[in-house]
């Protein structure tokens, strides 16, 4: 199988949302995922890209960065923001951590992003955003459920 490249660019709105799970979730197909797979996918962009729309653009509408590229039967998913950063990501990635308790947040973003894909890591420096890295691996034997 060709390795493949993806990047979109695009305003950290809500409505941008969707548009980045489906997308992703498009460009991984050729690697054959399972409908769990594929789920797992969505769930974590998902997550991913609303912690950019929710915590890193406070004041205004800032551009979240969205690549794919898939190496084999693996995708490889980054997705990252120029805001506020996070101060730090070793608490923020415990379950149940949030800097938003009073807008109802569960904390659990960067958990379920961990448990859904088989590699996870986040970067971030405060002032100048985070970067979120995550990988999906599909083995070629299993089948479409």
């Amino acid at each position: 199988m060709k390795n493949n490249y993806l990047k979109l660019e695009f305003l950290s709105l809500p409505e941008n949302q969707a548009f980045a799970r489906d997308a992703v979730a498009a460009f991984c197909l050729p690697l054959n995922p399972t409908l769990s797979q594929l789920s797992d996918v969505k769930t974590a962009v998902s997550e991913a890209v609303t912690n950019c729309t929710v915590h890193a653009y406070r004041e205004a509408p800032g551009i979240v960065t969205v690549e794919c590229t898939t190496d084999g039967n693996c995708l490889h998913i980054t997705i990252g923001d120029k805001g506020v950063g996070i101060a730090d990501v070793e608490a923020a990635v415990q379950p149940f951590f949030t800097t938003l308790p009073s807008d109802e947040r569960s904390g659990m973003g960067f958990t379920i992003m961990q448990t859904f894909m088989d590699e996870f890591s986040v970067r971030s420096e405060k002032g100048a955003g985070t970067l979120v890295s995550m990988s999906k691996h599909f083995d070629p034997e299993v089948e479409n459920a």
